[in-house]
């Protein structure tokens, strides 16, 4: 039997693969660095894009249960390209996020929503931070 891993935010084991070991890892760092309530937090979250389903690992959600931001999870050997972050970019369409953050485990960019479109942050945003930029 393959390995399991307690996911907090789908409250049940799941299989312990290299990208689940990624996002296990990430939500911990949501919870604890950036005190991103659990409760406002979901993983896999499904969503249409066109007639395409896609799902998104991490979804953070402001105090309305909109989405605030989105994270997609790699596995530590995937670089985290301009692909990796143009497939991030793109799920913006549907979800209009203030934030986009992709990591791998050894990488993470976070980028944020300005004017001009998406721009990297150089800091961890708290949840309250996060919260208060419009």
């Amino acid at each position: 039997m393959a390995d399991k891993i307690w996911d907090p935010l789908r409250k049940k084991d799941v299989a312990l693969t290299p990208e689940e070991k990624v996002r296990q890892w990430f939500v911990s760092v949501l919870s604890e660095n950036m005190k991103v309530p659990m409760h406002m937090m979901n993983s896999e979250v499904a969503f249409n894009l066109g007639n395409k389903m896609f799902r998104a690992d991490i979804m953070i959600f402001d105090r309305s249960a909109r989405p605030l931001a989105v994270v997609e999870c790699k596995r530590e050997d995937v670089p985290l390209d301009t692909k990796v972050i143009d497939q991030a970019v793109r799920y913006n369409m549907v979800l209009n996020v203030r934030y986009i953050m992709v990591t791998n485990g050894r990488s993470t960019y976070i980028l944020k929503r300005g004017a001009e479109g998406f721009a990297p942050v150089k800091d961890l945003p708290t949840y309250n931070k996060m919260l208060e930029e419009e």
